[in-house]
């Protein structure tokens, strides 16, 4: 998803359009995470986002901070926003298996 959301709108209170941005992003987002895996057991979705006043001064953001940043561009009466979520397949990251000496120091720890 790559959008200019309209932040100061004339028929809606500033807030509200936060709110309902939010709820779109969350709605794709969650639409992208029920898409189908390769390998549901070893991938998981993650998502590259860019949130700024332009398409130009867009940064890279986790999802998360966008909504933080949302915030702060109405307490800073931004006219509009751009953001990009795009959702990319990744490989989940490999555990170490503990060892037999970890386990023991874990047990005395206690």
């Amino acid at each position: 998803m790559k959008k200019t959301f309209q932040l100061q709108e004339s028929n809606k209170k500033p807030q509200r359009t936060i709110e309902a941005i939010k709820h779109e992003l969350r709605k794709y987002t969650k639409r992208e995470r029920n898409k189908k895996l390769e390998n549901p057991q070893s991938m998981f979705w993650d998502f590259n986002c860019q949130f700024g006043a332009s398409q130009e001064e867009a940064t890279v953001l986790k999802f998360p901070e966008i909504m933080k940043e949302l915030d702060k561009a109405l307490e800073a009466k931004w006219e509009s926003c751009y953001i990009e979520i795009l959702a990319e397949a990744k490989e989940k990251p490999v555990r170490e298996e503990k060892t037999q000496e970890d386990q023991n120091k874990e047990e005395q720890a206690l």
